[in-house]
């Protein structure tokens, strides 16, 4: 699970980013946190090449955009996340039912004494939702699991899997990055009508494919990848990129 802090108090925001490393360090090692900041243009600057899953959002920002307008913003590109508030002022809280933000959690600020067991909480909540997600939502997303570590990955974000040189591995490599895991491609065909098995060692996501090199019988990915494409495969690949 990537999680992403925007707190603008710098002895706030290292605090709670210490909570989180220390909870995901001795409890949960499937969670990482990609971005600890104080402005939300770095938020937004992230989200245009990345995802998270989970937000630590400070209600209260020295900036032209606050809490609640970040959380718009995130709402909107990825109605799944999940947004946790910290704020100074209980009060502030009422106005996430009048955007309509579905916000998780709530971090008080006012009680210093009880934000370690606020910030756990609530990242245990949202860690159960992030897992309940991978097992239910097969049409978002796929889970997987490497190591100790649970992975949700959106179906949109694919480009493609790949047989590893390992026995009984793959390769699946996604907009935030590639893992290898213990899998089988056949078991990830059927997952989206999308993905389409064009070699024996590859499952490509068509969504993704930029280019297809009919001669060399090779297709360019989104993220530049060069896959090949088998004899076989080959006629039905064009007729569904055509369709």
């Amino acid at each position: 699970m990537r999680v992403i802090i925007c707190e603008d108090n710098l002895v706030q925001k290292e605090f709670i980013y210490k909570e989180i490393m220390n909870y995901a360090n001795f409890h949960e090692p499937s969670i990482e946190v990609v971005l600890c900041t104080s402005t939300p243009d770095d938020v937004l600057t992230y989200l245009d090449r990345y995802q998270a899953d989970c937000y630590f959002l400070d209600i209260e920002l020295d900036h032209h955009l606050d809490g609640m307008d970040l959380a718009v913003t995130i709402r909107k590109k990825d109605p799944l996340a999940t947004i946790i508030f910290i704020t100074t002022h209980a009060d502030r809280l009422k106005l996430t039912f009048t955007y309509k933000l579905a916000a998780l959690d709530f971090i008080v600020k006012d009680t210093p004494n009880q934000i370690a067991s606020q910030v756990k909480e609530a990242l245990e909540s949202a860690f159960v939702k992030y897992t309940q997600l991978g097992e239910v939502d097969s049409s978002e997303v796929i889970q997987i699991k490497i190591g100790e570590r649970i992975k949700n990955i959106r179906l949109q974000d694919i480009y493609y899997f790949e047989t590893s040189a390992i026995p009984h591995k793959i390769t699946v490599y996604e907009k935030n990055g590639y893992y290898e895991f213990y899998g089988r491609l056949k078991d990830f065909e059927e997952v989206s009508s999308s993905f389409y098995r064009c070699h024996k060692s590859l499952l490509i996501n068509l969504q993704h494919v930029n280019e297809l090199d009919k001669k060399k019988r090779t297709v360019t990915m989104t993220n530049g990848a060069i896959c090949d494409i088998s004899f076989r495969a080959s006629g039905e690949l064009q007729r569904r990129i055509r369709d």
